[in-house]
């Protein structure tokens, strides 16, 4: 494996009318790990997964996708549940997920990840629910030494009674990374009285390399100490946004790794960056052309970003 993910593996069920709602295998690092699948790299997902019967879809989507499962650990708690719609261009979000098989994730003992690993990718709703929360910071803190660190918030209002109290989680988080990746609505969500790029450009004072900052089809803008770098995104028919941000930061890694450029993000010359960011929009974008979470093939990601 090139890349491992970590936290929850879910199913969302999108609404499509009055209480009536269409099932998608989910969660925000299964999604990225679909889409680097896809795109041809050697990937898995580090999760709990329960053995109920959306427990074994979720099991048969990362094994039709190619995502390895090495490092999945099946319980008998129940399969979280989330339920998803869209108002004003924004998704939102609603789970059922106490006491579930993803936030019980809690290995003894911690997993070590394979000498190939490059990058080590985690976030949402991962950060927020124990003993899961723990376990990932751990197993996050013994790897940061010898792999890259990429940490999306992919905040869920939903489940954050207190943005204040979220705060200490999400700086903990960014301590530990040497990438960060957040949406402009997160950011929107996170500092209501920010700028946006001005609140991302904070972040590099907790010691990452860089922070991205998608912002829809207003472009994406990487921000780093030497300055910031502003990439378009292309332009196509928007059917659903679920899974797009967790596209883009399967697919950035993709690029980044077939590059070689595994670290410095900080360092790295500006058309690197521009390549690397224009391929994971226009995966992104490919995304948003049908419903659910459904990153493009390599194949068809060739008819938008040869």
């Amino acid at each position: 494996m090139k890349i491992v993910c970590f936290g929850e593996a879910l199913v969302d069920f999108k609404a499509t009318g009055p209480l009536a709602f269409q099932g998608f295998v989910g969660g925000s690092p299964l999604n990225v790990t679909l889409a680097a699948a896809r795109l041809g790299t050697s990937v898995g997902l580090a999760a709990g997964v329960s053995s109920d019967l959306f427990g074994d879809a979720i099991m048969a989507h990362l094994r039709d996708n190619g995502v390895s499962a090495a490092l999945i650990s099946r319980s008998d708690a129940p399969s979280t549940l989330a339920f998803v719609s869209e108002r004003g261009g924004d998704v939102e979000f609603s789970f059922n997920g106490e006491g579930t098989a993803d936030t019980l994730y809690d290995p003894s003992p911690r997993p070590e990840l394979p000498a190939s690993v490059a990058f080590l990718e985690f976030g949402s709703i991962s950060l927020l629910r124990e003993p899961g929360a723990t376990a990932i910071r751990d197993i996050v803190a013994a790897h940061r030494g010898r792999c890259a660190v990429i940490f999306d918030p992919n905040v869920r209002p939903a489940v954050i009674p207190d943005r204040s109290a979220y705060q200490p989680h999400l700086e903990a988080a960014l301590r530990l990374s040497h990438l960060v990746k957040v949406s402009a609505q997160d950011l929107r969500w996170l500092y209501p009285d920010m700028e946006l790029l001005e609140a991302a450009s904070s972040w590099l004072a907790y010691g990452p390399d860089a922070v991205i900052v998608t912002q829809g089809d207003a472009g994406t803008t990487l921000l780093r100490s030497g300055g910031q770098l502003e990439v378009a995104v292309p332009r196509v028919q928007v059917v659903d946004t679920v899974g797009a941000g967790d596209t883009f930061m399967g697919a950035l890694m993709v690029r980044l790794i077939e590059g070689g450029h595994v670290s410095d993000f900080g360092t790295l010359a500006d058309d690197v960056w521009r390549d690397a960011l224009a391929f994971a929009a226009a995966a992104a974008a490919l995304n948003c052309t049908r419903p659910g979470a459904d990153p493009p093939t390599r194949d068809e990601l060739a008819t938008l970003y040869p």
